[in-house]
């Protein structure tokens, strides 16, 4: 069953990163695509410009494959659409899985929009402990796109991850500080 989920143009995606609450991880993963047009590829679905996309340029279901190089914690996948800009290339329903690689992904959300201008922030839980999913590899793929459209356009996409704390206590006495710099 599909989650309905509302994009926000308001949302401020980058409120908790700057709390120092989530990071983003996508810089530390290899990105491919099942299919792209040429100069609509993986460098403008991660560029920082809302005005770039990514192409899907193939059948459905359209796939950003999203590989780590160790088992990475997630927090959340958030993407960013704009339904007045692509109309039919918009995503209409999309599935979130994850495991260790392609021939094991579980399906951990779908979810479906409607009409989407801005960022849809989707939560990714563990469906045994409801803790954040652990992963080497994430994929999105879009299922459906408005009124029936084949190809799809994607703007952003960012996989968060929460900020491990240190467990080693914090240590501030004048002696520990006098000897915590050696010369």
């Amino acid at each position: 069953m599909a989650t309905k989920f509302t994009a926000s143009q308001e949302l401020d995606v980058f409120k908790e990163e700057k709390d120092g609450l989530l990071r983003e991880v996508g810089n530390q993963a290899v990105w491919s695509l099942s299919s792209c047009k040429p100069g609509f590829g993986v460098e403008q679905l991660r560029d920082s410009s809302f005005e770039t996309y990514w192409q899907s340029d193939g059948p459905q279901p359209h796939l950003v494959n999203i590989q780590f190089r160790r088992k990475t914690t997630i927090q959340d996948v958030c993407i960013y659409t704009d339904y007045k800009a692509d109309e039919s290339y918009t995503p209409n329903k999309i599935s979130i899985r994850a495991g260790s690689h392609f021939n094991d992904l579980v399906e951990v959300e779908q979810i479906e929009l409607n009409e989407p201008i801005g960022w849809i922030c989707v939560p990714l839980k563990d469906l045994t402990s409801g803790k954040p999913v652990r992963a080497f590899m994430i994929q999105i793929a879009v299922l459906s796109n408005h009124q029936n459209g084949r190809d799809t356009h994607v703007r952003r996409i960012k996989i968060r991850a929460p900020v491990q704390t240190s467990k080693l206590p914090l240590f501030t006495s004048i002696d520990f500080n006098m000897k915590s710099i050696l010369r």
